[in-house]
């Protein structure tokens, strides 16, 4: 694949603790050279990154309950909600690992669907499993949660834990939703090589801070 093919797969992302606004300026710049997808960026830099980038047609992303994912369900839903007020066209929600390693499903249903119900369809629901710390069968079990909930996405990880994507567990979430939600691989995809790996195992966007490297090959 060329660099622009492999481009509108792309979340242009960073979301370092001490990412600066001029840092957050230069990703919606190379977002719009490149033409990702979109750009992610922590909830406090939506306003500004939906300033930069209004009428370019890249997408706004923000990130919720990131990276622990432990955070209160009413948390989440509030943080959420200020996203799309703000311009996010597109969450990134982390799931309660713990509660799901607990085998409360029902906690975990009712956090992911907080979310989708506090953006009122006004943006995309990504779900992000942290797969590197589930079994398989937890893996499945969260697809099915987020399908349940009414997610858009299952998303394989924050990229803050102890793993990333790998294609095997891309051909596992495509696998269990099928076509009836989409995949984001995430987390360790630094080469034009990665990419086309994640894309081939089945990933309709790939989430990645590398990506003008990857794009430029």
């Amino acid at each position: 694949m060329t660099g622009a093919e492999i481009a509108p797969y792309i979340d242009h992302t960073l979301l370092k603790a001490d990412a600066a606004e001029s840092e957050i300026c230069r990703l919606c710049e190379e977002a719009m050279q490149y033409r990702f997808a979109s750009v992610c960026v922590n909830g406090a830099f939506v306003p500004f990154a939906a300033g930069e980038l209004r009428g370019s047609g890249i997408r706004i992303c923000s990130v919720v309950g990131f990276p622990l994912g432990a955070m209160a369900s009413g948390a989440k839903a509030f943080e959420a909600a200020l996203a799309v007020r703000q311009g996010a066209e597109e969450v990134d929600m982390v799931i309660s690992v713990g509660r799901l390693l607990a085998g409360d499903e029902d906690y975990v249903l009712a956090d992911i669907r907080a979310v989708v119900e506090a953006v009122e369809k006004k943006a995309l629901v990504k779900v992000i499993l942290e797969t590197c710390l589930l079994s398989g069968k937890q893996k499945i079990t969260a697809c099915c949660l987020a399908e349940n909930a009414g997610a858009d996405f299952v998303k394989t990880s924050t990229g803050f834990s102890s793993g990333g994507a790998t294609a095997e567990d891309v051909m596992l979430l495509r696998k269990t939703v099928g076509h009836r939600l989409r995949v984001k691989a995430s987390g360790g995809i630094r080469t034009r090589r990665d990419a086309e790996i994640m894309i081939s195992a089945g990933a309709d966007r790939l989430g990645a801070s590398a990506s003008v490297a990857i794009c430029s090959e």
